[in-house]
């Protein structure tokens, strides 16, 4: 038996190449994320797993992204992405036509939206998908021009002229002077 290995210190760990602290940018913007993908897809449990996974796509890559502060701006990128192909997927299992029906509101929730939020956020829900993305980045999260363009991958003026269409037929679903 070798006694060496008995007696020599323990090796000190390899400092951390991770140039991205997901653990902080999970506690940070999981809430969020969680969020911008459900006013998206409408639907809470398919919202947690297209951030669980692009939280999952972060991990795998965190090596190849140069940029620690644009982490965020990758992982609202696969969220956004991840609720594009949920929604495609549903798409494709829709082969024939069903009548719309607007999401069902629990009154718990209906009570504390109230009847005008709730008009915006079906109003919402019948925009075009790209200018609902813009919207919910813009309104819902704050976001500027240049951040929803790099969350949406399209240029500036792209994403200022989605934000105008969606806000222009908003109005038009609204009625008008909202």
């Amino acid at each position: 038996m070798n006694t060496e290995l008995d007696t020599e210190p323990p090796a000190t760990p390899a400092p951390s190449r991770d140039p991205v602290d997901l653990a902080a940018l999970f506690a940070d913007h999981h809430l969020g994320l969680v969020r911008l993908a459900f006013l998206l897809l409408g639907d809470r449990a398919g919202a947690e797993d297209v951030v669980q996974e692009a939280f999952e796509r972060t991990h795998a890559r965190r090596l190849r992204i140069r940029e620690p502060d644009r982490a965020l701006a990758y992982v609202r990128s696969c969220v956004l992405n991840g609720c594009r192909s949920t929604l495609r997927r549903r798409a494709v299992s829709l082969r024939r036509p069903v009548p719309y029906e607007p999401p069902v509101w629990s009154a718990e929730s209906a009570a504390i939206l109230g009847e005008e939020r709730r008009e915006v956020l079906l109003a919402l829900d019948g925009l075009p998908a790209r200018q609902r993305e813009a919207l919910v980045l813009r309104y819902y999260f704050g976001l500027t021009d240049p951040e929803i363009a790099d969350a949406m991958g399209v240029g500036g003026s792209t994403a200022r002229s989605t934000i105008t269409r969606g806000l222009t037929a908003l109005a038009r679903k609204l009625g008008g002077d909202r």
